[in-house]
């Protein structure tokens, strides 16, 4: 539950700032929308459904990077029901509200996993150039 607060309310933040005057302009001009990701949105707990997170981030705007295994959950049988962001605001708020009232701090949560994100990233990454390295290497 507080994965998707925490990300419904980015979607709330990213609402706001492209429609203050300063993001009219630039898109105006040419400029494109900054998309929110909701990344590695596969389901760790095999207690929630696996497509807990396609169905609860469903809303325009926004890429969603969900693992192989998701893909297929969802296009077998996932329940999609619309935008589920858009006016659960403050029902996400009130969860985040909830773990600051027991003392857990979204900040340090979404910051540690923010670090380990990125080097989950950087890991695969260095991977890839590893694998196409090898790749050049034997057709030489």
């Amino acid at each position: 539950r507080a994965g998707i607060a925490n990300a419904q309310l980015a979607y709330q933040a990213f609402q706001q700032i492209f429609r203050t005057e300063r993001a009219k302009a630039l898109l105006a001009a040419g400029a494109h929308v900054q998309r929110p990701l909701w990344a590695s949105t596969g389901v760790k707990d095999p207690a929630l459904p696996d497509t807990l997170y396609v169905t609860e981030l469903a809303v325009a705007d926004t890429v969603n990077t969900m693992p192989e295994k998701t893909l297929e959950a969802t296009q077998d049988h996932a329940q999609l029901h619309g935008d589920a962001v858009t006016g659960s605001y403050a029902d996400a708020q009130s969860v985040i509200d909830g773990l600051a009232a027991v003392g857990i701090s979204i900040d340090e949560v979404t910051a540690l996993l923010e670090r380990e994100g990125v080097e989950k990233f950087v890991t695969s990454w260095d991977e890839m150039l590893a694998t196409v390295q090898q790749a050049l290497d034997a057709a030489r």
